[in-house]
């Protein structure tokens, strides 16, 4: 059973494998610009989520940065949201997805997106252009000799 779901942003692997090239220091700088990516990603899937739907502003609350090199946020999990309590996993894709059974949720996008990848997508490009400065950066920082 999927409980969660998590994102990751396309097209870091080849960055972070050229920022390996730099000393050991530079991990805990590239954890932090991965870090603060995943803040401001997980700010605006939260945000879209509120204005959505009723169940898709259930979900707000259950998206999170996560840790690490590259940007990457977690939705969803064990937490139980509403009135009724009930377990944000078992609305999550519902709400993200539509159904085709559920009549409590909308009808199913057939491949489309309510809230969540949306809001990713539209967040792309001010992600690329964070992260690009964020390398810059670093990489500035570190030729300099920090």
């Amino acid at each position: 059973m999927v409980d969660r779901i998590s994102v990751r942003v396309d097209g870091v692997w080849p960055v972070l494998r050229d920022l390996q090239k730099l000393p050991a220091d530079a991990d805990r700088e590239t954890r932090d610009v991965g870090y603060r990516l995943a803040v401001l990603l997980a700010g605006q899937v939260a945000a879209n989520a509120r204005v959505d739907s009723r169940q898709s502003a259930l979900m707000a609350s259950t998206v999170r940065p996560v840790a690490g090199r590259e940007p990457s946020i977690v939705a969803g999990g064990g937490a139980r949201v509403g009135r009724r309590g009930t377990p944000a996993f078992k609305i999550l894709f519902g709400s993200e997805f539509g159904a085709r059974t559920y009549k409590q949720f909308r009808p199913h996008l057939s491949g489309g997106s309510y809230w969540m990848w949306e809001a990713i997508m539209a967040a792309r490009p001010e992600i690329d252009a964070e992260a690009g400065r964020g390398v810059d950066r670093l990489v500035r920082a570190f030729d300099r000799g920090m």
